[in-house]
């Protein structure tokens, strides 16, 4: 059984677009910007950006981090947009998700330039990439691809099942997944809450990339022997026995289903890690395009 580590792969691809960026700078060119967007004071969203923040500053990129207060009206937001969409110093941007309950998502997301929208959510590179043309891939997918990739996992001709159906992961992972190229080229099925004899399925898969959000839902009678194991689940689960009282878990139960499998990804340290550093190589992208 090999641990697919995202943490490693991730500080790999940090130091190879460190290695660009420092030759940018030589050459006197302009070096990546990335802004960040947060609305309100959701912890979980504070410690993400704060991290892409972080990232950004070892790799040698600019960043920009536009902190709004709760109250922010959607009008005043969509200022924001448009001024990040015309500042020519800003190459990409993200809108930190969730936003407060009185702006709508959507249409704040519609208003994001689809050329520095690297966090890829915008419609017209989502159908860019199911038409498999050059565009932004939404972070996350793109990092599990990435990590298939570097550890060489074979998905050629192999049926790979995709439990979750949201438009940041299950979809576009599923698509990518089918698509011509290493990695892809596998028969995939996508399943979801709704799905019947979901077991019958994951015990049919050669790849299971699980994109759920529900602790340890993904369990060692529903997986077949040699299967490869994606989990994109990440759960805080409160725990009274734990200093920070809770502990984070995956979709998968990992100590029964490792025992079977010939490739797995822990939580945290797998996928985690790889959506920061893929939203980095996007701005990189975007850098590159901007030029």
């Amino acid at each position: 059984m090999e641990i697919l580590d995202g943490k490693k792969i991730s500080n790999q691809i940090k130091e190879e677009i460190t290695v660009e960026v420092a030759q940018m700078k030589e050459r006197g060119e302009k070096v990546p910007h990335l802004a960040a967007v947060l609305v309100g004071n959701d912890g979980a969203s504070l410690t993400y950006v704060g991290s892409k923040v972080r990232s950004c500053k070892k790799i040698g990129f600019e960043s920009t981090l536009i902190h709004l207060p709760e109250e922010t009206t959607e009008e005043d937001l969509l200022k924001q947009v448009n001024q990040l969409n015309n500042d020519p110093a800003i190459d990409g941007y993200i809108i930190q998700l969730p936003l407060p309950k009185h702006i709508d998502e959507e249409k704040v997301l519609m208003a994001v330039d689809p050329n520095k929208d690297v966090d890829g959510f915008h419609p017209t590179n989502f159908g860019k990439m199911a038409l498999d043309m050059e565009t932004f891939i939404s972070a996350t997918p793109f990092g599990i691809m990435e990590l298939l990739k570097r550890y060489k996992v074979d998905t050629e001709g192999k049926h790979t099942v995709v439990i979750g159906r949201s438009h940041i992961v299950g979809r576009p992972i599923s698509i990518l997944m089918s698509q011509k190229g290493n990695p892809g080229n596998s028969t995939v099925t996508l399943a979801h809450s709704r799905t019947k004899n979901l077991k019958e399925l994951t015990l049919q898969a050669d790849i299971v990339i699980s994109a759920l959000g529900v602790p340890k839902f993904l369990k060692a009678d529903m997986v077949k022997q040699g299967v490869t194991i994606i989990d994109v689940g990440i759960t805080r689960v409160p725990d009274d026995t734990k200093e920070k009282g809770y502990y984070i878990t995956g979709d998968v139960d990992y100590e029964e289903v490792s025992k079977k499998a010939s490739h797995i990804t822990p939580v945290p340290g797998g996928v985690g890690p790889m959506t920061i550093a893929m939203l980095l190589k996007n701005t990189l992208l975007a850098r590159e395009r901007h030029s």
